[in-house]
């Protein structure tokens, strides 16, 4: 009797889990125009952290976009606009990892809008403590300096001067190793440059061309050792066969996966690739903005 017992609180667990566990087919990521869901005999708006199950229906409008993971991991782009069932998008996917899911919901999760509201209840503003420095990069402070890629993107704000502007990156002994001069308040430094690359820490600064003392504080950026390089490396290998193919969708789920590793620096970088990839769908920016609030880089 105890036995019969064990083997059926067993099974009606296996079938709690399978019920509210997988009880979907696709979660939604990005979104952009007046797209719709059907689930039964009701269309609604399609939003951003929806679920999408097997017998749904979505329309999507003209010039529209919807940035899908389905539930085995896999990832994908929609902008076909007119009428599609949910079970025939999942019949454009392979068989993906799992893994992958752990990011997105990180990513639907950190932009919740109670994430937000907690937030802000946190901070109790909606800004960082400002640098007194006349500029201030948009960057990580020392407390999370490193980088696992070779691309680090700086940006910067400017309350006192306007371009031309100078980037300055300097070794640990504050001997300046490269300089770009750039009219924009943004610039992407290759850390492959022959430069650059003997270096394991760097320094980077910004000042006006037209001013040397309006610049900013120096920030590090520092190489991952590499027994912490393979550690990464590793765990992005249970992810990177779904995300390799260069998608604004995909940036996103690599920027995720940086993020929850501390690696600012490289979604930083992820981010700005989303956005060049896809500039018109807002959910990417959105996303961006929020993930430079939460990691207090920006007001």
């Amino acid at each position: 009797m105890k036995t019969r017992k064990l083997t059926l609180i067993f099974a009606l667990s296996a079938i709690v889990c399978s019920v509210f566990g997988q009880d979907y087919t696709f979660k939604v990521l990005a979104n952009k125009g007046s797209n719709e869901v059907k689930s039964g005999d009701t269309w609604q708006p399609l939003k951003t952290g929806a679920t999408l199950r097997e017998n749904d229906e979505i329309k999507l409008a003209d010039n529209a976009y919807v940035g899908l993971v389905h539930k085995n991991g896999s990832p994908l782009e929609w902008k076909k606009a007119g009428n599609t069932t949910v079970k025939v998008l999942a019949q454009q996917l392979k068989t993906g990892s799992s893994v992958l899911n752990k990011y997105t919901d990180f990513i639907l999760s950190s932009n919740s809008a109670e994430a937000k509201k907690n937030r802000l209840s946190a901070t109790g503003a909606v800004h960082r403590a400002t640098e007194t420095a006349a500029l201030t990069l948009i960057f990580p402070d020392k407390n999370k300096p490193e980088v696992y890629n070779n691309t680090a993107v700086v940006n910067w704000e400017d309350a006192k001067a306007s371009g031309p502007y100078v980037v300055s990156v300097l070794n640990l002994f504050e001997e300046e190793v490269m300089t770009i001069e750039t009219p924009e308040k943004s610039v992407k430094i290759d850390l492959a440059d022959p430069k650059l690359a003997a270096e394991s820490n760097l320094l980077v600064e910004v000042y006006s061309k037209a001013d040397k003392k309006v610049a900013s504080k120096q920030h590090m950026i520092k190489r991952m050792s590499p027994a912490e390089k393979e550690n990464i490396k590793k765990s992005l290998g249970e992810i990177i066969g779904e995300v390799n193919e260069p998608t604004a969708l995909n940036k996103l789920l690599l920027a995720g996966f940086y993020e929850e590793n501390n690696l600012i620096i490289d979604a930083i970088a992820a981010y700005e690739e989303a956005i060049q990839l896809a500039p018109d769908v807002p959910t990417f920016k959105e996303a961006y903005d929020e993930f430079l609030l939460r990691q207090n880089l920006k007001k």
